[in-house]
């Protein structure tokens, strides 16, 4: 009898038990005590916090490189932006700090090295430090905010980088490793409002105001510039067509890619810069395995008063690349050749009119 007695005063308190845990959660939510409350409202706004700092995305890429004349002084290079550096170089190291919102996000895009040094050439002089030397905003490729006012329609603010031209800032957007002419003398970053505008049936708007082009940190003088791109994109492929507009200057860019079969793919791009420059470039890349692609670049640069070249000058510049991928590692073997119509190249103190040079990079994108 005693043990059926301790036996049932057991299981009365394993049921008893059970019941306090079912009942636990409701009996906490609808407790008067203040406490209690103020611990459950702040538990909550904890786990709401996690979830939240879990959408953060962390992502970015490094770059190294080797480069070597085959004719010309071995510190010369074509002029182009980026992959100019003699022998083993560096290139950057990108980090980005990101958050997609379904009704806001931002983007944190910070670069050290050589490659984000030419890229942010503006940021930290124009304020520079006591000392004299650059800010730290330096690192600083882009920074900026927006907000999505419906599924159609976005508007953003800071710092983002351009819209017009073919190539991008970091070395993970482009097949080729070195720029081409009409990039190097393009706008690089833009910092103002832009407005997004999905159209229906592919077709996209973008309007905006900026500060003059580069000009990343503030607005000196108080002038504006003007930005408009419209985007089709038909499926296989997309083209857009981008300006922008400043008392006394324009430039005007169409820049368009299209897979033509499954392995092979063709671009363009082509601008003109008033009283500057005008160029065009052609694109295409196949693949040969899943690992290995192939690609060449043409581009023909007429320089219009910029004075890269020579005024009424102009170049071609022929690149053949490969991209060999292992993992998120990318080799990318290069071989450029640029042919001036006037003599620019420095060769044994002459000048030439062309250069031929090699480079092999390794890019790691994450």
């Amino acid at each position: 009898m005693k043990n059926i007695t301790l036996l049932t005063i057991f299981l009365l308190l394993q049921i008893g038990a059970l019941v306090a845990q079912d009942s636990a959660q409701p009996m906490l939510l609808t407790t008067k005590t203040e406490t209690t409350e103020t611990t459950i409202l702040k538990s909550a706004e904890a786990d709401s916090a996690m979830v939240e700092s879990a959408k953060i995305q962390f992502g970015g890429s490094i770059d190294a490189y080797y480069r070597v004349n085959f004719n010309g002084d071995s510190n010369v290079d074509p002029g182009t932006s980026f992959a100019n550096l003699p022998g083993f170089a560096l290139g950057m190291a990108n980090l980005t700090i990101s958050k997609d919102g379904a009704k806001a996000g931002f983007m944190a895009d910070l670069v050290f090295g050589p490659r984000g040094e030419d890229a942010t050439f503006l940021s930290g002089f124009l304020r520079p430090a006591k000392d004299g030397s650059a800010n730290s905003s330096s690192i600083v490729n882009q920074l900026y905010a927006y907000w999505n006012i419906s599924d159609k329609f976005k508007v953003t603010i800071g710092n983002f980088n351009t819209f017009l031209g073919y190539e991008v800032i970091s070395p993970t957007g482009n097949f080729n490793y070195s720029t081409t002419y009409m990039f190097s003398n393009g706008p690089f970053s833009h910092t103002g409002l832009k407005f997004d505008a999905d159209l229906g049936s592919g077709w996209s708007l973008m309007a905006g105001v900026f500060n003059p082009t580069d000009f990343t940190e503030f607005n000196p003088d108080h002038d504006y510039v003007g930005g408009v791109q419209l985007g089709y994109d038909f499926g296989d492929g997309s083209v857009y067509l981008n300006g922008l507009f400043q008392d006394g200057f324009y430039q005007l860019d169409i820049t368009g890619g299209v897979d033509v079969t499954e392995k092979v793919y063709l671009g363009l791009n082509a601008t003109i810069a008033q009283d500057n420059f005008a160029g065009v470039a052609l694109y295409a890349q196949a693949g040969v395995t899943e690992s290995l692609k192939l690609g060449i670049r043409g581009e023909y640069f007429a320089d219009n008063g910029i004075g890269v070249i020579g005024e009424n000058e102009n170049v071609f510049d022929l690149t053949l690349s490969a991209n060999y991928t292992v993992g998120n590692l990318t080799f990318i073997p290069e071989i450029r050749m640029d042919a001036a119509s006037q003599p620019i190249y420095a060769n044994d103190m002459e000048l030439n009119k062309s250069l031929a040079s090699f480079v092999l990079a390794a890019v790691y994108g994450f």
